[in-house]
């Protein structure tokens, strides 16, 4: 922690000289969700590659790319594309750039991803606004010395997404005549799929859907005191009793259908904030 503060202003100075927009929303982009980008207007783009200490991002459906630029007249910082546990990335690099946005002026924190739905009413192809989370990774990024000057010790967790941006999402699903689902997302590291067991005892639990993202990247961006919401596409339905293989090409499908959807979602939502 002694040096991220050194990173964090490389970083977003690097950024900032090339970009002129100030966003104030960031959203983080997960597993086939880039067709966001084509409704922002006009873009500016980063390679990850290019920006100093950001990982490379090596999972397919991934690009790569921080965007910049308006929609729904909004100002917006995309993260096309995340970095995960999985991948070999320590927390610390995995949620940098929810550090660099926060530098960067973004306050409100829009998290979307792929998830395995628990919940038996669910289907493949739903959108389900995450109302809370359970951290099943064993792992969290605020472990290890605390700098005052990014966020408290013991940061609140009892309202993690925030309630006037939820609100807002069911509003817009209702007036888009999009389902909306509400339910509970747990984290785990991956990659290996969850075994019929897992997936039962993650259910028993009361999640409703399962991913191997956003919880790291939530905890920093409470933290350092962004408001959150979280959106999870649903890729397929795993039930214990009857499992079903879920092939990435399914998933990817699934999580496109759902992505159209969410998009409609995330512009109301920018619309009204």
């Amino acid at each position: 922690m002694e040096n991220i503060l050194q990173k964090m202003e490389e970083a977003s100075q690097f950024i900032a000289r090339r970009v002129k927009a100030k966003p104030g929303v960031g959203i983080i982009l997960g597993t086939g969700l880039g067709g966001l980008v084509k409704k922002i207007s006009p873009r500016q783009s980063l390679p990850y590659e290019g920006i100093p200490h950001f990982p490379r991002s090596t999972v397919e459906g991934h690009a790569g790319r921080l965007i910049f630029g308006r929609c729904s007249n909004k100002e917006v910082l995309v993260m096309q594309g995340r970095f995960h546990r999985y991948e070999g990335h320590p927390l610390s690099r995995v949620t940098f750039p929810v550090r660099v946005m926060k530098k960067l002026g973004v306050k409100i924190l829009i998290v979307t991803n792929a998830a395995g739905g628990l919940n038996p009413f669910f289907s493949a192809g739903d959108v389900m606004v995450v109302s809370d989370h359970i951290n099943f990774t064993g792992q969290n990024p605020l472990i290890g010395y605390n700098l005052d000057a990014l966020g408290p010790r013991f940061p609140d967790m009892t309202a993690v997404y925030d309630q006037e941006l939820i609100a807002l999402s069911e509003q817009v699903a209702l007036e888009k005549k999009i389902k909306l689902q509400r339910g509970v997302y747990v984290g785990v590291t991956g990659p290996s799929m969850e075994t019929p067991a897992e997936t039962r005892l993650l259910r028993m639990m009361g999640a409703d859907a399962v991913g191997m993202s956003t919880i790291p990247e939530v905890i920093v961006g409470v933290h350092c005191g962004l408001r959150i919401l979280g959106l999870s596409a649903i890729s397929n339905v795993n039930l214990p009793d009857c499992m079903q293989s879920a092939p990435l090409e399914a998933i990817l499908a699934n999580a496109a259908v759902a992505g159209k959807k969410m998009i409609g979602i995330v512009q109301g939502v920018l619309e009204k904030i």
